[in-house]
């Protein structure tokens, strides 16, 4: 099989969601259809076993970041689809973030009942930094949720993305009847019979004398009305809208009930785009070039401090990823070679002899990559970078013990490249500034760098609520900035200048008296979304 017929098999996204809106439900009644699994939990069951036993490790099991359910590979409909996993916990926020560079579309779990919550707005301001293609399913039916029509007004509202439902619900909570399927014009029946869910699929038309009796008077009346209001509000669907991320179908279900599952999939399979070009530093790369080359979006450690071993997750981009190949280290500017890199399908990972644009590879790590990092076929490029947005919480590290400088120097290097949390240096003092976006990745890096690399630590918390990143016109603007607040500014890993501030009101004062520095709030300027 040819490279580009490769490409066409190849789907691969990922599930976000504001914690608790069912994405691991979905990710795993997905997965069932797929025929990845035979039983529910299994997703859940399939986790790393941790030996560590402090309440933050226990923790880190509950995330669910083991290897094995970063990346699940399934065959459907004669497509490879790759399921990219995201903790929807606001402290992993960062994680998310990074995954989403590495996926070409993005399913979107909503609860029915809450609507868009805080973490579900930052997680789409990701997704338009880069245009990427966004279906959203709004979840738990079987439960008394807001009305359809104000959870799409929600959805773009807050959202920022123009909507279009692709099916419709009859209902909701205990009188959940099922849904009507526009795209299709089917009418999806659910009922619950005593402890077993039935559900069948009618095709019909709603001027369809049957109707009437599917579902009674009433719903159907309102059914009927409910999709004309539909089809004059919102715009038709267009799959060319929705591959520029300009529109978002709208799907509604149960996925515990595994209502509304198969429609979802079956639609993605139809419109979800294949592997796209990537921009570069130098160009933009195809996808069907025949020189392979890829970026590196995530790393993993083991947390048991006996098995050091880490694993770097990289997109291909284009060409072929092959076993035992020379590949150049764009940043290292040195040749590197993986005799052992694996695949998933399903809950097994396997060694993988080659790979195409859109599979992602697990690499064993000695601590030659960084989160951003690109592989070529010789070619020197860097794919656009990842962003890192400011973090919440700012605190001090503080070496507790002097004869180990060097190994927590180390520690925290490795640790920040990992992407646990973001790491700022001030160099008035030569202080260290550790930044995440919750408390739970300081006792992360205290307990590892302890264990892991025999230094002691403790944190000095910090009064700044945001790190901007700085751009000026003038060299010399930049410079006089950085020599009037000495004490504000540090710099990131890149050694790019930074702004500490106090307050949003700081922020405003200092951009208006300093009109020829630039104030980001992503690390990635060039396609920050404004805030």
């Amino acid at each position: 099989m040819s490279n580009i017929e490769e490409i066409k098999k190849r789907r691969t996204f990922a599930i976000i969601s504001h914690p608790d809106a069912g994405k691991t439900t979905l990710t795993e009644k997905l997965l069932l259809f797929g025929g990845a699994i035979q039983t529910a939990g299994a997703v859940k069951s399939n986790k790393i076993k941790k030996t560590a036993t402090s309440d933050f490790m226990e923790i880190e099991k509950q995330r669910g970041i083991s290897v094995a359910t970063s990346v699940m590979t399934f065959e459907y409909r004669d497509l490879l689809i790759n399921i990219l996993d995201t903790p929807g916990h606001k402290d992993f926020a960062e994680d998310t973030y990074r995954t989403l560079t590495a996926v070409d579309s993005v399913i979107l779990v909503i609860d029915c009942v809450k609507g868009v919550e805080e973490q579900t707005e930052r997680l789409m301001e990701v997704c338009r930094m880069r245009n990427t293609p966004v279906i959203v399913f709004v979840n738990k039916l079987d439960r008394e949720g807001q009305n359809p029509f104000e959870l799409l007004d929600e959805l773009e509202t807050k959202l920022g993305i123009r909507v279009r439902p692709l099916t419709w619900p009859i209902n909701m909570g205990a009188d959940f009847k099922g849904v009507y399927s526009l795209f299709e014009q089917k009418l999806y029946f659910f009922k619950i019979n005593k402890t077993k869910i039935e559900s069948n699929v009618v095709e019909i038309d709603l001027g369809d004398d049957r109707l009437e009796e599917l579902v009674g008077l009433k719903d159907a009346v309102q059914l009927t009305e409910d999709v004309e209001l539909v089809e004059g509000v919102y715009d038709q669907f267009s799959k060319e809208a929705y591959e520029k991320g300009e529109l978002a179908p709208v799907f509604f279900g149960s996925a515990i009930n595994n209502f509304g599952i198969k429609e979802l999939l079956d639609t993605f399979c139809e419109i979800s785009p294949l592997p796209q070009p990537r921009a570069t530093d130098v160009r933009e790369v195809e996808p069907t070039e025949k020189k392979f080359s890829g970026f590196i979006f995530k790393i993993h450690a083991n947390l048991d401090p006996r098995h050091r071993d880490r694993i770097a997750f990289l997109r291909i981009c284009s060409g072929k990823f092959e076993r035992r190949t020379f590949y150049h280290h764009v940043r290292l500017n040195k040749d590197v070679r993986f005799a052992s890199p694996f695949t998933f399908m399903a809950s097994d990972k396997s060694v993988l002899d080659e790979g195409f644009p859109g599979d992602v590879v697990g690499l064993y790590d000695t601590g030659n990559f960084k989160i951003g990092d690109t592989l070529t076929e010789g070619e020197n490029f860097n794919f656009a970078g990842i962003p890192s947005f400011s973090p919440e919480i700012f605190k001090e590290l503080i070496n507790l013990d002097p004869m180990k400088s060097k190994q927590l120097e180390k520690g925290i290097q490795q640790l920040t490249d990992e992407g646990v949390a973001q790491l700022f240096n001030l160099d008035l003092g030569n202080r260290k500034v550790v930044g995440t976006v919750g408390e739970l990745q300081f006792d992360v890096i205290q307990y590892r760098l302890e264990h892991e690399y025999g230094a002691k630590c403790r944190w000095v918390p910090m009064n700044v609520t945001r790190a901007c990143w700085l751009t000026a016109d003038e060299k010399s603007a930049m410079d006089e900035f950085i020599r009037l607040k000495g004490n504000q500014i540090a710099f990131d890993k890149d050694r790019n200048p930074v702004f500490f501030a106090e307050s949003d009101w700081m922020i405003r004062m200092n951009r208006e008296n300093n009109p020829k520095i630039h104030f980001h709030f992503t690390s990635e300027f060039k396609t920050e979304v404004a805030l």
